[in-house]
């Protein structure tokens, strides 16, 4: 009996790139994503299935066996604490950067270099934490799960951490980027016993996304 892969690919983004870097790979869907509600679809190869979860979720389904190689967001890995997985290859799609934000009019008689305590809405307390501590600030972070732009508006916070891609989303908001933390991408990922145990069945499918990338 063939040896069953499970990918992990979080919804949104990068599913819509991921899946054409799959297909290139030689792995494609039977379903219609669009339209179907399952949440685990079948392939065109009978020992490979995606799982399609949220973009949190990537990591600790990877980490503890669930599926045993993930697609997820740079910015995921670095917010995950877990250990377990190994970053096998960046899939150069799903680009953007993981800045700290705020308001325009704030940010003209600014400067972050003067800064001893911030107040930041997020959906990243880790990632935020250790690169506010790492330059010795104090942080009051409040954590959010969406419409980060909101809190400065509304004076829940005077800046955010948040993932911006054009940056049309913070001018709309009359917010501007003062500071970059980390460029992300979406990165494969993978089950640290399944990369042992299902070595010859993980490895071609490594192999060939990676010249998929290029």
């Amino acid at each position: 009996m063939a040896t069953v892969v499970h990918i992990a690919v979080s919804k949104g983004r990068i599913l819509d790139e991921g899946l054409p870097l799959l297909a290139k790979a030689g792995i494609v869907l039977r379903d219609d994503v669009e339209t179907s509600r399952k949440l685990i679809l079948e392939t065109n190869r009978p020992d490979v299935r995606v799982v399609i979860i949220r973009a949190q979720d990537v990591p600790t389904y990877v980490q503890f066996g669930a599926a045993d190689l993930g697609i997820a967001g740079k910015d995921q890995l670095m917010e995950y604490e877990g250990d377990g997985l190994y970053e096998l290859l960046d899939l150069k799609i799903s680009r953007c950067h993981l800045v700290v934000a705020e308001p325009a009019s704030l940010a003209s008689q600014d400067d972050p270099r003067t800064w001893t305590r911030v107040r930041v809405a997020t959906k990243y307390p880790r990632v935020t934490q250790r690169h506010f501590a790492a330059k010795g600030i104090q942080t009051d972070i409040i954590k959010l799960y969406g419409s980060m732009e909101l809190a400065p508006l509304v004076g829940l916070s005077d800046r955010i951490v948040d993932l911006v891609g054009t940056g049309q989303t913070l001018k709309a908001n009359g917010l501007v980027e003062v500071e970059r933390i980390a460029d992300v991408s979406a990165w494969l990922v993978a089950n640290r016993a399944a990369m042992k145990m299902k070595r010859p069945a993980l490895q071609p499918i490594i192999d060939r996304l990676q010249q998929a990338v290029g």
